[in-house]
């Protein structure tokens, strides 16, 4: 645990009264951070020690939390992030990789403000390329030298009653999907067991090579379900014993969380994604959970968005921020496309063998977090 002076303190020359000390905190290692994430109301499953410590083992990235609170008391405070340091890619800090979101867990804007300021004097004294922050909560103007990308959300509130929800469905889309799946007799099957992971894993294979974009390692689906235990979930809808959709799930609190969907596309005309997502909510209201977290999308990916919308669930903006040593700097986001995971991955050629398929995934993604 160590303290950081801030780029404030360091501008005015006032370091004892006018900013409080900022401190370095690891997530993994302080005993405060699950009782943290337990009382605040906005922690996420992508704050979670489980998603941390899956970054960390597949990819090496070193999580490391900001805050005001000093060591030996109770955290109140906090924006998590993962450092990346890549000799292809370089250096900076995000929060946090392969996230859709990651809120800073700050209720004062002036600490906030102090933790900002902290970072900014990192970013110039560590020479890091950038600092990324993907707040589900628009930040403002609070970053300095920042460039913004923005993604679309969803999520579905699930306080209404089961069957008025199912009324909120589109009704020549989302509820005729499911009524065909029923009809087609589709299986639903879910867990975490090998044979479960590799119907998953060939049905995501499919979906990335049809992407055009390298599959996630192998090993990082491992590590998420030996990390997350019960709580994620592989489902899957066959036809005659025939894998034709499957999606991953993860419940954090009162959220589960959508966070990985493949299929067969040969068979999306019989619903199966549909009737995942269908028994997803079942399961969510016998559970009493409150949100069903869809996950980001592009914002050009019209198709994802309707098939979203179409769930009666709420739409909103992820303003992803990045913060430089300059206005100028090479490393702001490309107005094209502002996500390095998809820009890289389109170059990977589809018709890859598997095998080699999987290795690009593994090898590139440990530089492009």
């Amino acid at each position: 645990m160590s303290a950081t002076v801030s780029f404030e303190q360091l501008r005015t020359g006032d370091a004892t009264e006018k900013v409080s000390a900022v401190y370095q905190i690891r997530p993994l290692h302080d005993s405060r951070w699950s009782e943290f994430l337990h009382r605040h109301p906005r922690a996420s499953v992508f704050h979670s020690p489980e998603w941390l410590e899956s970054l960390q083992r597949t990819y090496g990235f070193e999580p490391c939390a900001y805050t005001t609170s000093p060591p030996g008391v109770g955290l109140q405070n906090s924006l998590v992030f993962c450092r990346v340091e890549s000799w292809l890619t370089g250096r900076r800090l995000v929060s946090l990789p392969f996230s859709d979101h990651c809120d800073p867990l700050v209720t004062n804007r002036e600490d906030l403000q102090r933790i900002i300021f902290a970072l900014d004097e990192e970013l110039h004294r560590e020479k890091l390329l950038y600092i990324e922050v993907r707040p589900k909560l628009p930040l403002g103007q609070m970053i300095p030298c920042q460039s913004r990308y923005v993604h679309c959300s969803h999520h579905i509130d699930l306080s209404a009653e089961l069957g008025t929800l199912f009324e909120n469905f589109h009704k020549d889309s989302t509820q005729r999907k499911i009524r065909r799946a029923e009809r087609e007799c589709l299986t639903y099957e879910d867990g975490r067991s090998p044979a479960l992971f590799d119907r998953f894993w060939h049905l995501y294979l499919l979906t990335r090579r049809r992407h055009k974009a390298p599959p996630q390692p192998k090993q990082w689906f491992h590590n998420l379900i030996s990390c997350f235990g019960p709580a994620l979930k592989i489902r899957i809808t066959c036809k005659d014993g025939h894998p034709i959709a499957a999606i991953l799930t993860i419940q954090y609190k009162d959220t589960l969380v959508y966070k990985y969907g493949c299929s067969d596309v040969r068979y999306n005309s019989l619903g199966g994604t549909h009737l995942l997502f269908w028994k997803c909510i079942q399961e969510a209201k016998r559970e009493s959970v409150r949100v069903f977290d869809l996950g980001r999308s592009e914002c050009q990916n019209s198709g994802l968005i309707t098939f979203k919308d179409r769930w009666g669930a709420q739409r909103s903006e992820l303003i992803y921020s990045r913060f430089t040593t300059s206005p100028n700097s090479s490393h702001r986001y490309r107005q094209a496309n502002g996500d390095n995971e998809t820009s890289v991955g389109r170059r990977i050629l589809s018709h890859l063998p598997n095998q080699l398929f999987s290795s690009a995934g593994a090898l590139l993604y440990k530089h492009i977090g």
